[in-house]
């Protein structure tokens, strides 16, 4: 598909895993270190409220003291997500992240969260772009 065809449905991670806004930070290090992720949409009541990072996580456990797992995921995260419909471009999207120097936007149809954009998923569409056509 040409890139300047593809919209965030067609590039996304599908059905991310998120957390819970009252849930321990070292719940949200386990479930990203359990399935190889850095970025969790938070959500309250199922409503997106906010996003938490791998390197959020560091920096409020590094300000609190290691081990401490009296913080909440509220505690960590940031309110400013950025969020985007499945048909938003991609060429937007990735101009939009590099002139907020943002690692991901959450992909949201009505109130519901329905895929993640991160800059993981970004290389993995440049690669697919780079590679050479097999069939040349």
């Amino acid at each position: 598909m040409p890139a300047d065809t593809l919209i965030m449905a067609h590039v996304m991670t599908r059905s991310p895993h998120s957390i819970r806004l009252d849930a321990s930070t070292d719940s949200a290090r386990r479930l990203m270190y359990e399935h190889g992720i850095r970025h969790l949409p938070v959500l309250k009541s199922g409503s997106l409220v906010g996003i938490v990072t791998e390197r959020d996580l560091r920096l409020i456990e590094g300000i609190q003291g290691q081990g401490n797992t009296q913080l909440t995921v509220e505690e960590a995260m940031s309110a400013e997500v950025v969020a985007v419909p499945p048909t938003a471009e991609l060429l937007d999207v990735v101009q939009q992240m590099e002139h907020t120097k943002i690692g991901s936007v959450v992909v949201m149809d009505d109130d519901l969260v329905v895929g993640i954009f991160t800059t993981i998923d970004a290389l993995r569409i440049l690669g697919e772009l780079l590679r050479p056509d097999p069939t040349e």
